[in-house]
């Protein structure tokens, strides 16, 4: 058997047709088998929030510890008048999740994200 960890990158094509309790679910069950998910384009913030309440209840003492999570922003190439007015970007362009005890984000900088992975214990 293959040992380390395994990182599953989902296209933002895929995501797009997906329900948003759809994409919780699909992160969810792959965090649980101790995967680091790659999302192309993020989840909204609303999105976000609900991930969050989902995970805070899947947390069980020595099973699921939680997640990590890091997203790298969205390029913001609005025009002076829209980024006054106008909404602002409703999603990342790349989220990383991955569980708590195995993914460790040491560093974001303005064009990368770093982290580190560990395989499951």
């Amino acid at each position: 058997m293959i040992q380390g960890v395994q990182i599953d990158m989902i296209s933002a094509e895929r995501v797009s047709k997906m329900t948003s309790y759809e994409k919780i679910r699909l992160i969810l069950d792959d965090v649980h088998q101790g995967c680091v998910v790659v999302l192309e384009k993020g989840l909204t913030p609303e999105e976000q929030g609900k991930l969050l309440e989902a995970t805070m209840m899947e947390i069980t003492p020595g099973a699921f510890s939680g997640i990590e999570i890091e997203t790298y922003p969205a390029s913001d190439n609005r025009g002076v008048f829209t980024k006054l007015f106008g909404k602002k970007s409703q999603a990342p362009r790349l989220m990383v999740i991955g569980p708590v005890d195995q993914l460790k984000m040491l560093s974001k900088e303005k064009d990368r994200l770093i982290a580190w992975a560990s395989a499951a214990q």
